[in-house]
């Protein structure tokens, strides 16, 4: 069921996911997830309905239960170079590079399944600011739907969680922002299906306006 979009949320962070969320990164995704799944000897389409928002290794546990985890490991480790190494069609999610630069003196940080170097590609790749603040595939000891990054994240910034508001796109993303105790603002028509608290189908459709007392207010199109 789509979420109905209410006219503002009001928080005092901002944690924001990448992949879909602020950068369209799916033509190289697919590319490498189909790859993988050929390889492999699975169906590419049902994989890639559950590749978004994991980190890889958490992907291929999912899709083969039954592979030792040190496998999926050294996987992983193939992939995220080889998705380092291809930024075809990388380009940021439209309103992506005016919302960042809202953000720019507002506290905000990239939770993201990537690794510092994906991260930093992709980001470089669709030309929009890194954060100062971010948490990658390194700093963390479990994929979403775990919420342990968005917690992370949400420290980092010395904020509590009821205070924060997470982007996100996909089915794993939203559950951990909600397990997290977070709000969730769903971007992107993936994440319409997963009952965020918002859904807006692009950047393009909000408005940040912080607040003197230090709130951040996001205006939404309906």
């Amino acid at each position: 069921m789509a979420a109905t979009t209410p006219a503002s949320l009001t928080a005092r962070a901002l944690l924001l996911d990448m992949d879909g969320t602020l950068v369209n990164s799916d033509a190289v995704v697919e590319r490498c997830w189909r790859r993988w799944a050929e390889r492999h000897g699975l169906d590419p389409v049902e994989t890639l309905k559950v590749v978004h928002g994991r980190q890889g290794y958490a992907t291929m546990a999912v899709l083969l239960p039954e592979r030792p985890m040190e496998e999926n490991l050294a996987d992983n480790r193939v992939m995220l170079a080889e998705e380092t190494a291809d930024l075809d069609g990388v380009v940021p999610v439209p309103g992506a590079p005016a919302f960042m630069a809202a953000l720019a003196n507002l506290p905000h940080a990239l939770v993201t399944s990537a690794d510092k170097a994906l991260a930093g590609a992709r980001m470089g790749a669709a030309e929009l600011p890194m954060p100062a603040t971010r948490v990658t595939a390194e700093d963390v000891s479990a994929s979403k739907p775990d919420p342990e990054g968005f917690l992370k994240g949400a420290a980092e910034l010395g904020f509590a969680p009821e205070d924060c508001v997470v982007f996100e796109d996909s089915e794993a993303g939203i559950q951990a922002g909600r397990a997290a105790g977070m709000r969730v603002v769903g971007v992107g028509p993936r994440a319409a299906a997963f009952a965020p608290d918002v859904h807006v189908e692009d950047l393009t459709r909000l408005t940040v306006t912080p607040g003197p007392d230090g709130t951040i207010t996001l205006t939404f199109a309906v």
